[in-house]
């Protein structure tokens, strides 16, 4: 049943309109079955929600079974729900270098012709004949990317320079099967050499960039969002909740131990990740405990401080169940004041960004 909430007035994204909340969909096929995912796709879009996002690897974790699950499950979505597509606005990606996923291409590259096999797999498994914005998942070259802190110009392993890529999306725009391009895990070197080699070439020009952002990761914050600003790209907020731990439920365990909730970060994986830092994990507990303390669940707060900060485009959710979308969309109806910005500000000034 639907709830009423403010409105989800869509904003410009390059020649797209998109709503300023986008549902992710990486949990399709893995944590999620197909008929609960349906579920989830109707209420989000009768709730107000347009704007999906996939990617060709999902669902995550990955595997060469499910590889290419999650586009599959939103193809025959679309397919079974005449004019759907239409009413929509669909996001995928094309993975960068394999990262040890054969199954996705064959080499350790992300080749010209890599780029438009991709995206011809994920119109077929969509059931569409063109992908509204088209990302490139992480970067081809060496950059610092999913919690590696630094560049290392010795790792650097790049096949397929920038222009080259650029080209190779000009071809699928001319093409007809995509309308706009993106970028995710990007760096500020990686987001101003695209937009410099896209205007100087007369070459397809990202309109936004995908990365991670949230309380206890706004490495975003450190230039990138200049960059962004200045060249008018759309900052795709992903993982706004922390993979969990800033809704709160692992407070009281901890993560990767038996008796946590069910969830992405209770298992041994978790402790490898990002998110699974101790340092994360206490910055967690800083920010629920400073949300309670103002009278705001953990999971309002955090996403409200994405839903209204000036430097992001659209948050993009992931959830597991309708009682999961319904809360995260409540929130949007949430304003955090000044003096509680100021709080979230001071936490970050003593402990920085633990998971970026």
């Amino acid at each position: 049943m639907s709830r009423p909430m403010k409105p989800l007035t869509p904003i410009a994204l390059g020649p797209l309109r998109v709503t300023p909340i986008c549902l992710g969909t990486m949990t399709f096929g893995e944590q999620v079955g197909e008929a609960d995912a349906h579920a989830i796709l109707d209420r989000a879009v009768e709730r107000g929600v347009t704007f999906l996002d996939t990617a060709e690897m999902y669902p995550v974790p990955p595997s060469a079974a499910t590889a290419g699950a999650t586009e599959t499950f939103m193809g025959r979505w679309l397919r079974q729900r005449p004019g759907m597509r239409q009413r929509v606005t669909l996001a995928t990606k094309v993975a960068g270098p394999a990262r040890d996923m054969p199954w996705l291409r064959p080499g350790k590259g992300m080749t010209a012709a890599d780029i438009i096999a991709s995206c011809e797999g994920s119109l077929r498994r969509l059931q569409t004949e063109v992908i509204d914005l088209y990302q490139i998942h992480w970067p081809e070259r060496h950059a610092p990317r999913f919690g590696q802190m630094y560049y290392d110009p010795a790792q650097e392993s790049a096949q397929t320079p920038i222009l080259e890529q650029l080209q190779a999306l000009q071809k699928l725009v001319q093409a007809g099967k995509v309308r706009a391009i993106g970028l995710s895990n990007e760096t500020p070197y990686g987001v101003h050499e695209f937009v410099r080699l896209a205007e100087a070439h007369g070459l397809p020009r990202p309109v936004s960039v995908q990365n991670p952002y949230c309380l206890t990761s706004r490495a975003y914050d450190n230039g990138l969002d200049e960059t962004c600003h200045r060249l008018g790209v759309g900052l795709l907020a992903y993982s706004p909740l922390a993979f969990g731990l800033l809704t709160g439920k692992y407070d009281a365990t901890g993560f990767g131990v038996p008796q946590a909730p069910a969830g992405r970060m209770n298992g041994e994986r978790a402790k490898s990740q990002r998110w699974g830092r101790p340092q994360a994990f206490e910055a967690a507990r800083r920010y629920n405990r400073l949300a309670r303390e103002n009278g705001l669940t953990p999971t309002q707060m955090a996403l409200a401080f994405c839903y209204r900060s000036w430097r992001v485009a659209s948050t993009i959710i992931g959830v597991t169940s309708l009682a999961q979308l319904d809360e995260d969309l409540d929130a949007w109806s949430v304003t955090l004041p000044p003096d509680l910005l100021q709080a979230i500000d001071a936490i970050r000034l003593e402990m920085r960004d633990p998971a970026s």
